[in-house]
């Protein structure tokens, strides 16, 4: 399915509403801090930013699937200042390996239609 900025911001990824504890289960996906910013502004979903290099996460984001599964994207242990388009390796954190895997694939697929 070809995604639409109308279709990500109604039917498949959206601002998260079910939180809850999330954990790394194996999956990432190398992308641009900037492209997950955008993302994040575009369904209006909170992030944080604490690009500093001292801790040992600089960029957390919170997303949530069309299924309603809560999902969180975050660099881990870089330990360095990010550039804003530097490609990372951004950890997927989810209850379980099936739900990150979910929240991986919406997460490509909104990602392709930045």
């Amino acid at each position: 399915m070809i995604l639409t900025e109308k279709i990500i911001k109604t039917e498949i990824m959206r601002q998260a509403s079910n939180y809850g504890a999330t954990s790394f289960h194996g999956q990432t996906i190398c992308t641009t801090p900037n492209k997950l910013i955008a993302l994040s502004k575009k369904l209006d979903a909170p992030y944080g930013d604490y690009n500093g290099g001292r801790d040992k996460v600089n960029f957390d984001f919170e997303f949530e699937t069309e299924n309603g599964i809560y999902f969180t994207v975050y660099d881990w242990k870089e330990y360095r200042t990010l550039g804003l388009n530097d490609l990372v390796d951004f950890h997927i954190g989810a209850r379980n390996g099936l739900e990150a895997n979910e929240g991986l694939q919406e997460l490509i697929k909104a990602l392709e239609d930045e």
